[in-house]
């Protein structure tokens, strides 16, 4: 702004001064004219400054939309959250595995996310890999993570929601492949089924919820969730009333 801001103040004194009362050199007319010249360097400036940052506003916006995805190496790992009252459910379709307040994801590897909410509207934010997001019934918002290091990052919900808002935490664990299959294994060989009864009891309002693996998934349960918010037949949470369908970004 300083390129547009500094040259008018500094032509607007320039010219308080030379055409002062005094300064009997400087000629003045009393008739109005157009000069296409003057016009054109007063519009250009401008018109060019809104040009540029238009653009890189434009280009910005669709590569830090949240349904753009990453690029990476390998394909990317797909994971549906499913928020409820005061948990987040991590849903892995393609390896068949869930789990509650512990979402395991592999160094390098795009993460592709769907979020909803089984209850009331939340918001998913891991700061140290970025880009908050709202999880809400009746929606299914999208979402591209991807963790470069190694390490543990902190999640939670940003949005109050409830008694329980202050425990909704989990930690994303970014670990190497091998380290990531092995954790599926294992999540495959302990734990409990999440059925439809097991789903039940899990979508009941608690507090604090230790992480927990399922070593297996009811097929579809993250569509039947997200039908149960859009038709006002599942628990919708505080309200009753489930919002209309709709899809979205972010």
């Amino acid at each position: 702004m300083l390129v547009v801001v500094i040259p008018v103040i500094v032509a607007t004194l320039a010219f308080a001064w030379w055409y002062r009362a005094s300064n009997t050199r400087a000629t003045r007319s009393l008739d109005e004219s157009y000069e296409g010249r003057v016009e054109f360097v007063v519009w250009s400036i401008p018109a060019l400054t809104v040009i540029l940052l238009g653009g890189v506003i434009w280009i910005g916006s669709h590569q830090l939309d949240p349904r753009t995805p990453i690029p990476g190496k390998s394909d990317p790992l797909r994971v549906d959250v499913v928020a409820l009252d005061w948990k987040w459910l991590f849903i892995y379709p393609d390896q068949g595995v869930a789990s509650v307040n512990q979402l395991v994801i592999p160094v390098g590897t795009p993460v592709e996310f769907r979020l909803t909410s089984a209850t009331v509207m939340n918001s998913f934010f891991v700061p140290q890999l970025g880009s908050q997001i709202y999880a809400m019934g009746g929606m299914i918002t999208h979402l591209h993570l991807l963790a470069d290091n190694p390490g543990e990052y902190p999640g939670f919900s940003a949005m109050f929601s409830g008694d329980g808002f202050s425990d909704m935490r989990f930690i994303a664990k970014a670990v190497p492949a091998d380290d990531f299959n092995a954790w599926v294994e294992q999540a495959r060989g302990t734990g409990s089924a999440l059925d439809d009864a097991g789903y039940a009891e899990l979508a009941k309002p608690s507090k604090a919820v230790p992480p927990t693996t399922y070593r297996s998934v009811e097929p579809k349960l993250f569509e039947r969730i997200f039908d149960q918010t859009t038709t006002g037949s599942g628990n919708t949470g505080i309200g009753g009333s489930a919002p209309p369908i709709h899809h979205a970004g972010g």
